[in-house]
């Protein structure tokens, strides 16, 4: 279960710039708006210093990490939700994704045109919520009036779940009358569950992604403060990123000069790996790893996952046919230095289906079908 992430924002933010950093795509960018019209799409493997050293003690055959879909949506204007600057066209790409990437500019640069002719982060976050918010307004009035129509039917429980959906519908429309999100609105868990098949916009989660310069890596920036205080307010989580400081990293020739690279500079990681990381925190994704001669890859989850759930991520006939899975931790190995020590240590485990699987866990499934 891959990532899917859409990349949003206003016109020249660096929506492209990040996207190409990403993916090491050279996605068209250019400093006039709808430059971006049909979405791009990449895929970019998770960073993940565990799998490296899996492999290293495995030396396997070949290494698979797991991966996060980033789709490069055109730039919205306001009065995206009523057409404007080929909004709706957008507007319907972003419904495909899972969470959205949304990009801000934090930067000055005179030779870059900003729509609004000024760089204000606060009011830019303002008119993408209000665009969004509007548009799934629309998708409410227009689901309401086709479910009321449906409560003209005879079978009960067609009947129940219609009015389980119109009732979480009737609480969210004045929260997007008012240009809050979705998700904002308390719903009971079947309500939730009902919602979900309005594919509202404002529904999923949002993280903010503060594009900078060089300078604006520095502490103190009053944008990207700005930004942080926005996110705060919406239960989510802003990232710092230099695009075009991503991007010549991503032209290194070769990962050993980007990690002395990033060295030199006091970085642990890369923007870009900080973005895909907090989008796995904010979707309460978890990661687990098979390991051996053949191949080691790291596999996606959700949190809570169970064993049957997780073995089914690999195949169907897995989950169907679950019995057992063998489990160590990615720590104890590290700590032990081998299966073997592991086993010695009575570390390996015996997990059934109830077991719900943690983030780092390395697990050899049986089953039988």
């Amino acid at each position: 279960m891959p990532l899917n992430c859409g990349i949003v924002g206003l016109p020249n933010v660096g929506k492209s710039t990040i996207f190409s950093a990403l993916t090491s795509a050279k996605a068209e960018a250019a400093n006039y708006p709808f430059c971006t019209i049909d979405p791009n799409v990449g895929i970019v493997a998770v960073p993940d210093a565990r799998l490296t050293k899996l492999s290293a003690m495995f030396k396997p055959k070949k290494t698979v990490p797991a991966i996060v879909e980033f789709v490069d949506i055109a730039g919205l204007v306001r009065g995206a939700s009523k057409g404007e600057g080929l909004g709706n066209q957008f507007l319907s790409h972003i419904r495909e994704v899972g969470m959205i990437a949304h990009v801000v500019r934090c930067f000055e640069d005179a030779d870059i045109i900003h729509v609004a002719n000024r760089v204000d982060p606060a009011d830019d976050i303002e008119v993408i919520h209000t665009e969004l918010a509007l548009a799934d307004l629309d998708t409410v009035d227009k689901r309401v009036e086709k479910l009321q129509k449906q409560l003209k039917v005879q079978d009960a429980q067609i009947k129940k779940e219609t009015e389980r959906e119109l009732s979480a519908l009737a609480k969210i429309r004045p929260a997007l009358q008012e240009g809050r999100a979705a998700r904002t609105v308390s719903l009971e868990a079947d309500e939730a569950e009902a919602v979900k098949r309005a594919f509202l916009i404002t529904m999923k989660k949002e993280l903010l992604v503060c594009n900078t310069d060089e300078e604006g890596m520095k502490a103190g920036n009053a944008h990207i403060e700005a930004v942080r205080r926005a996110a705060s307010a919406i239960g989510s989580e802003a990232v710092v990123i230099c695009g075009k400081f991503e991007a010549e990293l991503g032209d290194l020739g070769s990962e050993e000069e980007r990690r002395e690279f990033l060295a030199e500079l006091g970085l642990e990681e890369t923007g870009l790996a900080s973005l895909i990381h907090a989008a796995y925190r904010l979707l309460g994704l978890r990661t687990f790893f098979t390991a051996g001669e053949d191949e080691c890859r790291a596999w996606t989850i959700k949190a809570g996952d169970r064993a049957p759930q997780a073995a089914g991520v690999i195949h169907t006939d897995f989950e169907k046919g679950f019995i057992k899975a063998e489990i160590y931790s990615y720590d104890d190995l590290i700590s032990l230095g081998s299966e073997k020590a592991i086993k010695e240590a009575g570390k390996l485990r015996q997990e059934g289906k109830e077991y719900v699987v943690q983030d780092g866990d390395v697990i050899f499934f049986k089953f039988n079908v």
